[in-house]
């Protein structure tokens, strides 16, 4: 099946430069080829995930070969790709309603940003793995900036004081911040790319950008340092590692639903990946000497994310500094460079992105039919929205890793790996894990079962059931059938670590 993969990045290519230009009287066009092209993509994904094996294009671009598009599916990044194709769809049906104003362009930035998140788990030529890398992060600029929340952002800081000088609002300031952080992330791994580049050009006397030739590179001690430390920063930034987080609690605070889906469900995975693929698997001698950098800062994010979380009054404040945490959980797995602990962490990928894209378009119902996020404002809701109250508990016990959801298998297989590798660190996981389970259950109790709760609202309806049941069905599906996933996921970890020669 030729060209399968390639339509995978063509076709929300296609549906964004087919939907930008559409006048405002075809919104429902607009919203509908978005939509068939995310059914279609999710279609796609799925056959991806129940092939044995990896499946393989090669697109020339040039007569060298060496500007060649390579396209690979491996049990990895198909995992992946099924992850960003649910999430890409269920944005679609929470802004059915929801986006009033600019349907076509926001539907067009949606798919540009979803094209270039497909292209990055697809392609293993660096260069291009980095131009599709931005194209999937500067899509959300504009899609903050303009269908942002104009909710007052609290706290303050240099970065307050100085945006508000420029009078840019709230949805300017969530979207500048993070544009700022990222855009100085990609200067790193610019710079790391060609480095690593020309170390191998000087090496072997011709360049390459494939991944896996990449890897054989011979790095002197502080060039290898150099370079993972460039490309950990640049990718990290984007996973919310810490101290590079602080633009994700405020994106997300003024982000549109359907973008905070996309930002936390997949870009934060994007980001993740980054560090996998290219700084661990493409620099092995680093990854084994440095890694513990990785963890450590992993167990850093676990625990701040999950003591900011404690002390937040504004609900999506709360998911977002979760968010922060759960992420630390998957950069956790990933330090332990052992099969487990790289098991738990793709498996933390895709349960976390289906648990936080759940979590955000719940949020946003909740702040369209009530205009509230403050969580004591929001006391006994769910006895006007006992429906959402429902998905709400599935995405909190998901969470927090009850058993029987998706949640729980991947901080087992995360927490077990990182025993293996450092008992410390597993430690550390599990503390995270209970504090988890502290701030999301008080927050449980007040907003749905504490004091009645007078204002407006009005319970899932319509279209809007779409996300919640796909999200927490696919919940479900990961919870009590794992091995849907590691069957797809394991044989390409193993072949990763032998490459590395981290086993044998």
């Amino acid at each position: 099946m030729s060209g399968i993969l390639l339509s995978l990045v063509a076709a929300p290519l296609a549906a964004g430069f087919v939907t930008l230009p559409l006048p405002a009287r075809l919104a429902t066009l607009a919203r509908w080829i978005t939509l068939l092209c995310a059914v279609y993509t999710v279609g796609v994904a799925g056959w991806l995930v129940a092939q044995p094996g990896t499946l393989i294009e090669m697109w020339p671009l040039g007569p060298s070969g060496t500007w060649d598009l390579s396209l690979i599916a491996n049990g990895v990044s198909s995992a992946l790709l099924l992850l960003t194709a649910v999430v890409y769809a269920t944005a679609v049906t929470t802004s059915w309603r929801r986006v009033k104003a600019g349907v076509a362009p926001f539907h067009a930035l949606l798919s540009l940003l979803v094209a270039g998140v497909f292209g990055v788990f697809l392609t293993d030529h660096l260069l291009y793995f980095f131009v599709f890398y931005e194209l999937s992060v500067l899509p959300m600029y504009l899609l903050i900036g303009i269908w942002g929340s104009t909710k007052q952002i609290p706290g303050e800081g240099p970065f307050r004081r100085l945006f508000e000088d420029f009078s840019i609002g709230t949805r300017g300031y969530g979207a500048l911040k993070l544009t700022l952080y990222l855009l100085v992330g990609s200067a790193a791994l610019l710079i790391g790319i060609f480095l690593l580049y020309a170390s191998y050009e000087r090496s072997f006397g011709v360049g390459t950008f494939r991944l896996d030739e990449l890897a054989r590179t011979p790095l002197d001690g502080t060039l290898r340092l150099t370079i993972f430390l460039l490309f950990y920063a640049g990718f990290g930034s984007l996973a919310g590692i810490w101290p590079f987080h602080t633009w994700s609690p405020d994106g997300h605070a003024a982000a549109p639903p359907a973008a905070s889906m996309m930002h936390a469900g997949v870009l934060m995975k994007l980001g993740a990946y980054g560090v996998f693929r290219v700084g661990m698997i493409a620099l092995p001698a680093a990854a084994t000497e440095w890694g513990w950098i990785v963890g450590v800062i992993a167990v850093i994010n676990i625990l701040y994310g999950a003591f900011a979380a404690l002390w937040q009054t504004d609900v999506k404040y709360l998911i977002a500094y979760s968010s922060v945490s759960h992420m630390g959980v998957v950069m956790l797995g990933l330090a332990t460079l052992n099969q487990t602990g790289w098991t738990g962490a793709v498996l933390q990928m895709v349960a976390h992105g289906l648990m936080t894209a759940l979590f955000f378009t719940l949020v946003g119902i909740v702040y369209e039919e009530t205009h509230e996020r403050e969580i004591g404002k929001l006391r006994g809701l769910g006895r006007r929205m006992p429906a959402l109250s429902v998905v709400w508990m599935i995405a909190v016990l998901s969470s927090l890793g009850l058993p029987g959801l998706g949640g729980f298998i991947a901080e087992l297989y995360t927490f077990v790996g990182a025993w293996q590798a450092q008992i410390a660190w597993a430690i550390a996981g599990a503390v995270g894990a209970w504090l988890t389970s502290i701030y999301l259950l008080r927050v449980a109790r007040t907003m749905l079962f504490r004091g009645p709760y007078e204002g407006p609202g009005k319970d899932l309806y319509g279209i809007e059931w779409v996300t919640p049941i796909v999200l927490a069905g696919s919940l479900i599906l990961i919870g009590i059938w794992p091995r849907l996933l590691i069957d797809r996921i394991e044989p390409q970890i193993e072949q990763w670590l032998r490459l590395m020669g981290i086993t044998s």
